[in-house]
């Protein structure tokens, strides 16, 4: 390919031109086809006056037991709140090592240090950007399972984790698998819905998550009843019986609320997420044909792999991309939105310095958090938006 014009030149050119904007994500266009029921929905919460932890909540654990296949749900306040009810409701005890991913967003490390747990981070796949379960079961094996209590795979983009492999090394070690599934709600694994493949998950409802509230939220499913009668003690203040506290809890209640809109949305759920599947299939026919992926040495950008037995809900459209941090500028100066998923591995965040790494530890999710750029994403894309998109990024490289 030739090279582009110099950064100075494409700036005043493209000062020039007026470009319509392409959001990464626009909730509004989403609300405005549910805004009726919405709405409807919060006067019901209204006009009940009850708020907290009320009959929305109820049956949204139930809607949402039923949708993942899990045995039991109990909703929190937060997809944080979430992996950490899970952990502390499972045993975890200071000084237990939870194994996971080092690319993922921060919650995944921090609900771990947050019960006094140590992260201990093994590579991802570099193919997957998922936890790579042979190096999993290698520091395992190395090391003796060194008081090992679970491994947290992150089930990244919208794709799940390995889990066949990663519940076998499990097995071997007599440890626990705990999702993070925060960003893959209605992902599959071989048929299995992400949220009934491990002992429990946390999901997020965050806004920009692919069900998600109008405010924060979260919600853990497990397989085992006790366990979530033991979260909905434990999300209030360790209440069972109201001015009566059996053990140290949180408050981590969820609104009803926010239950009620989440209860609107999951109707539509599987709509949209198949609207964002359709929506990767045509970056990925677009990029191609624009040359972008060709899968020659040269080729600008690469697309990570989508596994045979994964069904991916495309949280987010990510590529690999050459010269990442110019092409997003070069889109910005277009008005196309872009974000990089993560820029900071976890292992070298200055919050877990304590934890001894250093650069070059961990080279896969290094070299990750200077390639992934996420494109625009959500159900209410347009293909016009999607095709200028991937010629901005052609006209880049050209």
């Amino acid at each position: 390919m030739n090279h582009r014009p110099s950064a100075s030149a494409s700036r005043s050119g493209a000062a020039s031109r007026r470009f319509d904007a392409v959001p990464l994500l626009d909730l509004s266009r989403q609300y405005r086809t549910i805004a009726d029921q919405v709405l409807a929905a919060i006067e019901r919460v209204c006009a009940s006056q009850r708020f907290i932890l009320g009959e929305q909540v109820e049956a949204l654990e139930r809607e949402i037991t039923a949708f993942t296949g899990a045995a039991a749900s109990a909703a929190c306040a937060s997809g944080t709140d979430a992996l950490g009810l899970a952990l502390l409701t499972l045993g975890v005890r200071p000084g237990d090592v939870i194994i996971t991913s080092p690319f993922s967003f921060f919650a995944s490390a921090s609900a771990i240090a947050r019960v006094a747990a140590r992260p201990v981070f093994v590579d991802i796949d570099p193919a997957t950007f998922n936890l790579d379960p042979r190096q999993v079961q290698a520091k395992l094996r190395a090391q003796g399972a060194f008081r090992c209590k679970a491994i947290l795979p992150v089930h990244l983009y919208g794709q799940c984790a390995d889990m066949d492999t990663l519940r076998q090394v499990a097995q071997e070690f007599e440890i626990l698998v705990v999702e993070d599934a925060a960003q893959a709600i209605g992902a599959t694994w071989n048929n299995a819905r992400a949220g009934s493949m491990g002992v429990a998950a946390a999901f997020s409802f965050y806004p920009s998550k692919n069900l998600s509230a109008y405010g924060d939220a979260g919600l853990v499913t497990t397989s085992q009843e006790e366990m979530a009668r033991h979260i909905r003690q434990l999300r209030n203040h360790g209440s069972a019986q109201r001015y009566h506290h059996d053990e140290l809890g949180w408050n981590s209640r969820m609104d009803e609320i926010q239950a009620a809109v989440l209860r609107v949305k999951l109707a539509y759920l599987s709509k949209w997420n198949e609207r964002r599947q359709e929506h990767a299939a045509s970056y990925d026919r677009l990029l191609a044909a624009a040359g972008l992926v060709s899968g020659q040495a040269t080729s600008p950008l690469r697309l990570p792999y989508r596994h045979a037995r994964a069904g991916h809900v495309f949280h987010q459209y990510v590529i690999r991309a050459s010269r990442r941090d110019e092409l997003r500028s070069f889109m910005a100066e277009r008005r196309i939105e872009s974000e990089v998923y993560y820029p900071v591995p976890l292992h070298l965040q200055p919050s877990f310095s304590y934890l001894g790494y250093a650069a070059g530890d961990l080279p896969q999710a290094e070299q990750a958090a200077g390639e992934v750029l996420a494109l625009p994403m959500f159900a209410e894309l347009t293909a016009e938006e999607q095709a200028r998109v991937v010629e901005t990024i052609a006209e880049f490289y050209s």
